[in-house]
């Protein structure tokens, strides 16, 4: 399974989810489903963006946990 952790390194940046919406350009709802792990397909150039602005890499963002969806 595949996690997002976007969650954590907001909370990390203390940014809340509209600021990263705002700064990466990506709709606020967009950015929701990924906060809660409910989007089924990441657009590349809204992980560059996300990289970009925290600051972090691709692996920081998706991780691979095994184990049941």
């Amino acid at each position: 399974m595949i996690k997002i952790k976007i969650s954590e390194l907001l909370g990390k940046h203390k940014m809340t989810q509209k600021d990263l919406a705002i700064k990466a350009n990506i709709r606020h709802g967009t950015v929701g489903a990924m906060y809660h792990e409910t989007i089924q397909r990441i657009d590349l150039r809204h992980l560059d963006n996300i990289c970009r602005i925290l600051q972090c890499n691709v692996s920081d963002i998706l991780v691979y946990e095994e184990g049941t969806p």
